[in-house]
This record gives structure tokens, sequence and C-alpha cells, in this order.
């Protein structure tokens, strides 16, 4: 065991552990979701780039030396890595702004510094995880700028599940291009359609979607690191700000940039809400098209059932042979989440005071939550249901040629009158249209179904056309 003190008093540290004193306070004080920092890789990566940075920038100002510089950047390299994850244990939730996970970056670079320097852990005099590590810096611009750059990776992250749905619902769309269906607006029947349509407008809203999320994560870009306790730059050498930020851009390869006005961008958190508030548009797309899934697959017997999910496990404990469409539920209920996550970032914003904001902790476990979630429900969405869709040609087949919302198509050419008449009386007696049409002496049968083709009942103008 090793002794670490702080003003606070003394605390015994494990001997293996990176942590030191001010981690093992905040475990003490923050026991609450169970879910350390270790659950969050892409912060941790983070602000292994933001303290490597601030070496580089420190050492050129001279406010460290370069042995302790090039340890501080070989021990960030190992976080960038993927090693030590395990030495953040500071609760995700916790007071204090951030202060005990950047205290917990500060302690475990220290030690791993000093283990490349050949030093025990806890060599503070050596090189300290205050003086050194987050020298030039505070957590309060440390923090939200390492927030800004793992959001920017996990947009990036969830910008290539929602690419390979699209993908998936775009060759749906096309093996489906010939196969005519009946479209529906309120749960009823309206005109025909064809089932590629539908699944091309399923991959175009979550085209917009993309882009929508690309054009935003430039607000991520923007930073305040340099602007440490306030946004004044106190603690921090002349020029360290102009010298930091490239570092940053450079290591990471986030285009951040310099904020206009360090003390509102200190105090601002309003582009973690704007994000956020994408996030919650894709949701519920995300969701409506999958209850669209659901809803097309209902029955099979006494539903809708145009198409055919693939079957990916038992759906009951107690009725044999049912199959639940249980991918798209998963996607509805991290589309739940996400709006849910959307309302704590909006409270976590506007309750910041003054200089600063104490809930950026919350808006970092939201964010990272609803990003992570809605790529892991889009990659199960496109591998584990849509890439396996299939369709029920032979009852879409048979629902076309006895619908009514046929006559619908009828409109420009015999008017809105015969085409209810036709309608009516198609309704009323079961028989096909055409052959109702032909009763009423408004158009022959062989007439008909030379316009109820697929290419004139899908296509703007093609019927006025003929």
């Amino acid at each position: 065991m090793r002794q670490e003190h702080d003003f606070i008093g003394i605390k015994t540290i494990p001997p293996d552990a990176y942590w030191g004193v001010h981690t093992a306070r905040a475990v003490e004080n923050f026991p609450i979701t169970g879910h350390s920092v270790a659950h969050m890789p892409e912060l941790i990566r983070a602000f292994a780039f933001v303290k490597k940075a601030a070496a580089h920038a420190n050492l050129a100002l001279g406010a460290i030396t370069e042995i302790q510089a090039t340890a501080i950047a070989q021990a960030c390299d190992d976080l960038i890595a993927g090693q030590l994850h395990d030495q953040f244990v500071v609760d995700v939730i916790q007071g204090g702004a951030g202060t005990s996970t950047n205290m917990n970056a500060n302690e475990v670079i220290a030690n791993r510094a000093l283990e490349h320097l050949g030093l025990p852990k806890g060599r503070y005099d050596v090189l300290h995880p205050n003086d050194h590590v987050n020298a030039s810096q505070s957590t309060n611009d440390a923090y939200p700028t390492a927030l800004k750059l793992a959001t920017w990776f996990g947009i990036q992250h969830l910008l290539a599940a929602l690419a390979a749905l699209r993908g998936a619902f775009q060759a749906k769309a096309e093996e489906f291009a010939p196969i005519l269906k009946i479209g529906r607006t309120q749960l009823q029947d309206a005109v025909p359609m064809t089932l590629g349509q539908e699944f091309a407008a399923f991959a175009a809203m979550i085209a917009d979607d993309e882009k929508r999320l690309r054009e935003s994560a430039y607000l991520m870009t923007e930073v305040n690191m340099g602007g440490t306790a306030i946004g004044t730059g106190i603690n921090a050498p002349v020029g360290y700000v102009d010298v930091v930020i490239p570092q940053l851009a450079e290591l990471s390869g986030v285009p951040v940039t310099k904020a206009g006005n360090l003390i509102a961008a200190t105090a601002d958190t309003g582009a973690f809400v704007d994000i956020s508030g994408i996030l919650k548009r894709i949701a519920s797309k995300l969701s409506k098209i999958s209850n669209d899934l659901r809803l097309l697959s209902s029955g099979p017997q006494a539903g809708i059932a145009d198409i055919q999910l693939p079957a990916r496990q038992a759906g009951s404990s107690i009725m044999p042979g049912k199959v639940n469409p249980v991918i798209p539920e998963v996607m509805n209920q991290v589309c739940f989440e996400v709006i849910g996550n959307d309302v704590a970032i909006t409270m976590a914003s506007e309750a910041g005071q003054l200089q600063l904001n104490a809930f950026e902790p919350l808006m970092g476990w939201a964010l990272h939550k609803s990003l992570t979630h809605l790529a892991r429900a889009c990659h199960t969405l496109q591998v584990n249901c849509v890439e396996g869709i299939t369709a029920n040609e032979a009852l879409l087949g048979t629902r076309i040629a006895e619908s009514v919302t046929l006559v619908t198509a009828l409109n420009p050419l015999i008017g809105y009158e015969k085409s209810a008449a036709i309608a009516k009386a198609a309704i009323a007696t079961g028989r096909p249209i055409a052959e109702v049409a032909e009763s009423l002496g408004i158009m022959g049968q062989a007439e008909m179904k030379q316009l109820l083709v697929a290419d004139k009942l899908t296509q703007a103008g093609a019927l006025t056309a003929a």
C-alpha cells in the first residue's frame, strides 16, 4: 500500500492502482450509477489527447521540462491505445463539474508517466498530477473539451452505422422495386405503390438524418481549451491557448478551433443541447421506421403481413411457433431512451449558473448512451432484420387485384363521381373493379387492365399522359 495526501488528509492507496487520493475520495462520494468512466472509452481517449496536447504546449512555453512532457505523452499514448482504462474508477455521475474525472485522468497519467521514467507510483516530487499533467489547465476547460472530442468520436461511429443501415434499406428498395402493394394513410388503404418505393423512403429518411448529424458535428469543434477556470486563462502562460489548440487538432484528428469568447464557451453548453436534439430527431424517425416494420409484418395470418421479418428467436414461453419482431422492438426502446436523455441534457444545460455548468457529467453520460446505443441498435436492425426481410408477393398481388383503392388512379380520366360509384359498388358486391366499371358502363375491363399496371399506378402523371 502507499500513502497519498490532499489538503483534506491522508488516504491509503492500493499499490497496483494508478489512481490516487483524489480519485479515492470520488469513489467514496459518488456511488451512484455503478458505471465508472471506464464505460466511456471515447472520453478516456479524448482526455489523453487533451493532456498530451497540453504537455506539448507546456513544453513549448517552458511550463514543464522535456523529460516530464515526454513521459506524459507516452502515458497518454497508452490510454489512446486502450490501456489502463480500468483505472478510471470514478462514477460517470458526479458532483464538481467533472473534477473527479479530470483528477482521475491526471493521476493515472502521472503514475503511468512515472513508470516510463523508471520510478514508482506516487513519486509526485518528480512528476505531479496537478503541477505537471494538469499544468495550464482547469477541469473547466479540460473536461468540456474532452467531452466534445468524445462526442465527435461517437458521432462518427453513429454516422457509419446509419450509413450501413441506409444501405440495407436501399438494397431492399431495389430488390422490391417491381412489387406492387397498397399504400396506407391513417392505417386505411389509400393508393397503390411499390414495396420498393416504401423501402426507398426509409433509406431517404435516414440519409437526411445523416446530413443533419454531419452538419451538427462541427458544433463539437469549437472548444474553450486554454480558458482554464472561467475563460480568462488564469494560470496559463501567455500564448498558451494559441499553441495548445492547434496541437490538439493535430493529435486528435478533430478540427478543433478556439471559441470566439472563452468565458461564454465555459458557461455555455448549448452545443450539447443541439447535438442531443439531432439525436432525438434521429431516434423519433428510426422509431417510426421500426413501427412500420412491425405493422407491415404483423400477423402473419391475421395482420397486414406485407413482409416477413427474419425469425430471430422464439417469441413465447407458452405459444408454440410464435415469432415476435424483437429487433424493431429493441430499436424502439433505444429510441425512447434517447428521447429521455434529451430531456435530461436540456435540464442540465438550463441549470448552469454564472461562469460554469456543474452538470456536464450528466450531459456527457447521456450523450454517450444515446450515441452508443443508437449505433448498436442501427447495426442490429441492419444485420438481424432489414437484410433478411422478404416480401409476401402472393398476398400483395391478390390485394392489388381486389383493391378498390385502384379507382383513385382513375380520377384524372373519369372523374371523382364515377370513380366513387365504382368503389361503392365493388365494396358492396365484392367484385373486381374492372368488372364493376364495365357493368356500370364506365369503362371496359380490357381498357382498365391496360391502365392499372405498376408503371402507371406509381408514377406521377403516367395515367394522365395515357
